[in-house]
């Protein structure tokens, strides 16, 4: 049993192609590429570049952000009667 050769390999390699395309491939790589660089970036900016009494203020902003969404429901505005 043990592990593939590079003839098993290169069949899996072959059937992927011929199944999503090398158009859509290189689409899903540039897409993993640009997660992974954004990923990397965010690290970056999370190691100490920012004091730690910004962070809240920053997640209150986000919470009272208005959103015209007609799914949106605003819990301060309904109360029970």
């Amino acid at each position: 049993m043990g592990s593939f050769s590079i003839w098993h390999w290169l069949i899996v390699l072959l059937v992927v192609v011929v199944i999503f395309g090398t158009k859509k491939l290189r689409n899903i790589g540039s897409d993993l590429g640009g997660a992974v660089r954004g990923f990397k970036e965010g690290m970056k900016g999370a190691e100490g570049s920012e004091p730690e009494g910004t962070a809240p203020a920053a997640a209150a902003q986000v919470t009272t952000a208005k959103r015209s969404d007609a799914n949106t429901v605003d819990v301060e505005a309904k109360t029970k009667s």
